[in-house]
């Protein structure tokens, strides 16, 4: 690694006077935010996956040979971090580094290269928050249906609640259903966390990829109705104060624990589902070899 050291140190110098201030804006504002919250987990995953295959790319790809497209994506993200940081447009923002990133691969190490690092970079465009428009299209119904299963769970088993909208009156309390609570974030992250997992995994049934990369909507949903339920309970036992204090983050990790252990308990059911039919296969090609 060392022998690189002269060759990368002006790319990394260009990329922390290029994007230096733009980090710091995202940690000092955006990522701090829960909305956004997930970036700097995803860019930090991104990161890693292509520190971790990046003896495999240099094995692949030595002597370098760059590839001219690089320089019209390096010039399309150049522009796209221009009108990010002058228009405080943060979808551009962001969109610019993964787009600034691409090009240097291209240019320093050519279309192999980027190839073989295709899933950290499809990763990233998790980061990339969605237009405002769709987001407040998209956000209501769900908030509504988070609502109704929360209401309806919790009167099934006893409690006193009952819903006006989004808002949910439990004994003496409303809670309003926020627009975090509403699992569109939580939909996309679990999304983004489920498909880190199956790279990780590499299983080679197409069936368990696709079943369990389908299977994180649900589970995002039903992880987030937990999640307001538990905040619910929290407030109709403790009170408001505890139910918007640091509970309200414990609630939060209560979100991402039930998502993992959902997503786990659905993988090794997929599995046994892939073993069976398997078994199935192997069976009835014995009995007509017989």
């Amino acid at each position: 690694m060392r022998e690189t050291i002269p060759e990368w140190w002006p790319v990394w110098l260009g990329l922390a006077m290029l994007l230096g201030p733009t980090f710091y804006d995202l940690f000092t504002g955006a990522w701090v935010s829960e909305e956004q919250g997930h970036g700097p987990i995803i860019l930090g995953l991104a990161l890693w996956l292509i520190w971790r295959r990046w003896p495999e790319v240099r094995a692949a790809t030595t002597p370098p040979v760059g590839a001219w497209a690089g320089w019209p994506v390096l010039a399309l993200g150049l522009l796209a971090h221009l009108l990010g940081r002058s228009q405080k447009i943060l979808m551009l923002d962001i969109l610019s580094i993964i787009l600034v990133m691409a090009a240097i691969i291209l240019v320093k190490r050519g279309g192999r290269a980027l190839a073989m690092l295709w899933f950290p970079f499809f990763f990233m465009i998790f980061m990339v928050p969605l237009p405002s428009e769709f987001v407040a299209a998209v956000t209501m119904p769900m908030k509504m249906a988070v609502s109704w299963a929360t209401e309806h769970i919790l009167y099934a088993v006893g409690y006193p609640i009952s819903r006006s909208g989004v808002i949910l009156q439990i004994g003496q309390y409303q809670l309003l259903v926020a627009d975090a609570c509403a699992g569109l974030q939580t939909l996309l992250t679990l999304e983004a966390l489920g498909l880190f997992y199956l790279n990780l995994m590499r299983h080679p049934s197409a069936f368990r990829n696709i079943g369990l990369a389908a299977f994180i909507i649900p589970i995002s949903f039903s992880a987030n109705v937990i999640r307001v339920m538990v905040l619910t309970l929290i407030t109709y036992y403790f009170g408001d104060a505890a139910g918007q204090g640091f509970l309200h983050g414990f609630a939060g990790m209560v979100l991402f624990v039930t998502a993992l252990v959902l997503i786990l308990s659905v993988d090794n059911a997929l599995q046994w589902t892939v073993r069976r039919r398997q078994q199935r296969a192997a069976a009835s090609q014995s009995r007509e070899a017989a």
